[in-house]
């Protein structure tokens, strides 16, 4: 009997253990731990756990909140509105809840634990975006905390299906746009960038989004048995041009904001890389150019800022092991930047391609180049933001540049709403790669910074007598 006692009493204090360790937690890292531990990949998306769960810690500080149900069960987006006095128009934030599936057998951890190990919180979605979500989280929550007296509505929207699907922000505003409607919003977005040991090279804002377009590429050939192979095979027929495709290299492209971004990185990056970036704006001959390009493309992200982008995404061709199919297919995700056609980009594409087996279509025909504003760089919101960034951040640049990938902002944006993009935590290079892949983490230094330069960036801009 008294070694049953022992065994529960020791039970109870292994329990009790993480409850301590999590009191002691920093509270934005706390929050993202929970956040992390409802799992919202989509598909399905289910993010209407979030929303309930940040609904139940919103509504007792005084949060105006609505959960907006789609047709789809489990998934919904949610409105939270701390009021003002209504002197100004509201600020927005907003953070998508759905996160991208996982390669289980891959991570070191439960990708759905939210464990905390070497300072960081892992888990999917910890950089992209429940970080973000819990960052902005806890910076509303604290305006509502503390008391702040506000001129303006500050309003926390939970996002809906911005990975995959139909009923994200676009369809959200179709009928919620009253409840949406602000002077100006943050979003995901630009990235502070941290050296290896910790230090913030640079805080990018993105003010645009490229464009994600997507081009079928199919091939045709006769269809027979595998033992009698034929010179019309659709497969090599795909798979050349897929070859030639992988071989071809889109021009260096600098949108105004990106021109900055690099002229930051000329003065803030060590040489010879400084020197590089130099180059890359111009006054160097065609070759030095090239020669910059090459280096300064060897890290993924700046080779996706700087040009337009393809990759192979789905592959289909074939049936059975014992039949050469008459048809093959690849799916490409093309990234443009801002006002590039994709029926152009298609045509050379084709062109390039130069096989009459194959065609290179859009697989929606109606896509065009993208007409979404860019948004400003001269309102209280930027400011602001630019203000206590390099305040949180010693020494470090801020600049605007266009954002390598997409977002909901254009549900904003589209309706003249200026949005500013921003993963609010330093990461380091090592960490960026970990984004939709394996072992993502977050530090908690990096969240507790975050949380302080967005609190102090909305006092700012929606404090009464600011």
């Amino acid at each position: 009997m008294r070694q049953a006692l022992i065994a529960v009493i020791s039970a109870l204090v292994l329990r009790a253990v993480p409850a301590v360790a999590q009191g002691a937690v920093d509270p934005t890292a706390a929050l993202l731990q929970e956040i992390i531990r409802l799992d919202t990949s989509n598909p399905p998306g289910h993010e209407g756990l979030i929303d309930e769960l940040l609904a139940s810690k919103l509504k007792p500080l005084g949060f105006e909140v609505t959960i907006v149900p789609t047709p789809e069960a489990g998934k919904s987006h949610l409105i939270a509105r701390l009021k003002g006095d209504g002197s100004k128009r509201p600020v927005l934030l907003a953070a998508h809840a759905d996160v991208v599936g996982v390669e289980r057998d891959k991570w070191t951890v439960d990708p759905f634990g939210g464990v905390i190990k070497d300072g960081h919180v892992y888990g999917r979605g910890a950089i992209d975006f429940k970080g973000g979500m819990a960052v902005f989280a806890r910076a509303v929550m604290q305006l509502a905390e503390r008391k702040v007296p506000l001129s303006r509505d500050v309003i926390f929207v939970v996002e809906a299906d911005e990975e995959a699907a139909q009923y994200n922000t676009s369809w959200l505003a179709q009928s919620h746009w009253a409840e949406m409607d602000a002077e100006f919003a943050l979003n995901e977005g630009g990235w502070i960038i941290a050296d290896d040991a910790g230090k913030v090279r640079y805080v990018s804002v993105s003010t645009a989004d490229k464009s994600s377009v997507g081009i079928i590429v199919s091939a045709t050939g006769t269809s027979t048995h595998s033992s009698m192979p034929r010179p019309d095979n659709a497969i090599f027929a795909l798979s050349k041009a897929l070859a030639k495709i992988a071989g071809y290299e889109f021009p260096v492209q600098l949108t105004d904001a990106n021109r900055k971004f690099i002229a930051v990185l000329a003065r803030t990056s060590p040489q010879p890389l400084a020197g590089y970036y130099q180059a890359l704006l111009g006054g160097a001959d065609a070759a030095a150019r090239a020669a910059a390009d090459r280096e300064i493309s060897k890290d993924p992200l700046m080779h996706a800022i700087i040009r337009n982008t393809i990759a192979p995404v789905i592959i289909n061709g074939g049936f059975r092991s014992n039949v050469i199919p008459g048809s093959a297919e690849a799916t490409l995700n093309a990234r443009l930047l801002p006002a590039v056609d994709p029926k152009a980009v298609v045509a050379a594409l084709q062109k390039l391609v130069d096989d009459p087996a194959v065609t290179v279509r859009l697989s929606n025909p109606n896509a065009g180049p993208s007409r979404t504003p860019v948004s400003p760089e001269d309102n209280e919101l930027y400011r602001a933001l630019e203000k206590h960034a390099k305040a949180t951040f010693a020494g470090a640049e801020v600049t605007p540049y266009t954002f390598q990938a997409g977002t909901d902002a254009g549900a904003w944006r589209s309706r003249g709403v200026p949005v500013y993009g921003i993963y609010p935590y330093p990461i380091t290079a090592d960490e960026l790669t970990r984004m939709h892949g394996n072992d993502e983490k977050v530090s908690i230094d990096s969240l507790r910074k975050g949380t302080e330069m967005i609190f102090n960036t909305l006092v700012e801009v929606a404090g009464k007598g600011r």
